[in-house]
Formats: structure tokens, sequence, C-alpha cells
């Protein structure tokens, strides 16, 4: 495998996607802990959420560190900050000698993925994709009725109206797909 050169520029945002180990279901369920390691994180790194979705086995989100190349850093200390936290019925226990030896527990995979986002349209439009997450993995039917996203966030501050996401916005968002593989690769 290619060595892989993350992307360092100060004052944009990055698109990140952050998965479990083995795609175990345990975010939602240890959402508090979760949470608690975000926060652990904001008191050691200087960066803001600007928007989010947490769904059972991975998490998007659009972040801006003060420090561009801060943000792994960041990245590992909530990785590492809710892993410490778990209790071991929430681990793959059936891990490899190489994962064994590198002091991992089973909770995450090894890397994650990251996008910086170079202007408005791709923002807005990774923005689109976070809050559409739960409806395209079937977590509910409408972005309204999740949770564990920053959408309503985004409706408070008149971004989105209510039922965006609706019977009428599917054409838009069926595109989403498109619009960040287009904008990826």
């Amino acid at each position: 495998m290619p060595n892989y050169k993350r992307y360092y520029e100060n004052n944009y945002y990055i698109f990140i996607t952050v998965v479990t180990y083995k795609r175990n279901m345990i975010l939602i369920k240890n959402i508090e802990k979760l949470r608690e390691s975000f926060k652990k994180a904001k008191n050691k790194y200087q960066f803001e959420i600007f928007g989010m979705v947490v769904l059972p086995d991975h998490f998007h989100m659009i972040l801006k560190p003060e420090i561009a190349n801060e943000y792994s850093k960041i990245i590992g200390s909530i990785k590492s900050n809710f892993t410490k936290t778990i209790d071991n019925e929430s681990m793959d226990n059936n891990i490899s000698i190489s994962r064994i030896k590198r002091r991992e527990k089973g909770v995450w995979q090894r890397r994650f993925y990251e996008h910086t986002i170079k202007n408005e349209e791709e923002l807005y439009g990774y923005l689109d994709y976070i809050h559409y997450n739960p409806v395209k993995h079937g977590c509910v039917k409408n972005v309204r009725d999740w949770e564990f996203s920053s959408f309503h966030k985004f409706v408070r501050q008149e971004w989105y109206d209510i039922n965006w996401g609706c019977f009428e916005d599917m054409k838009n968002i069926n595109n989403l797909g498109d619009f960040i593989y287009d904008n990826v690769y």
C-alpha cells in the first residue's frame, strides 16, 4: 500500500469520516462517552465543528482546526479517549496480532477519510451529505427525525427548512453521492 500524505492548509474546513472496526454498531449506544471524548479533544486542541452526524458505526463531520496540521491529532484524541471509556463488550475481541502489537483495541478502523473543502459549494454539498446520511443508511425516514446530527442547529439558524430531505427533495438529495464523488476523485 502506498504511503498516504494528508493535505494540511490553514483556514480550510475538512470533511472527515471515522468508522468503527468492522463497522461495529457501538457509537449511538455509547453516545455520551463519544460526546465526552469530543469535549476532551476540545480541551486539548482548538477546532470548530461546523456540522456533524453520528450513526451507529461511523461519524461524519466538517471540522476547522485552528492549526491545520493538528486535525489528525484531533481525530486521534477523540478515538483514544472514546476507546478508554467503553467496556469490553463493545470492543471486537477478535483482532489480529498486528493490531495487538499496535496496542489497538478493536474499536476503530486505523485510518480515517478526510477531504479539504476548497469552496462554498463543496462546503454546502458536504453539509447536505452529512445531514442526509441517516436517511441514506435507513436509520430514519426523515432527516429531521435523527437526533444525533447538527441538522436542527441549522434549522434554528434558518439554513434548512425543518422538512428538508422530504420526498420533494429526493432528486437533489440522490445526486449528493455524485457530488461527493465528483469533488473527491
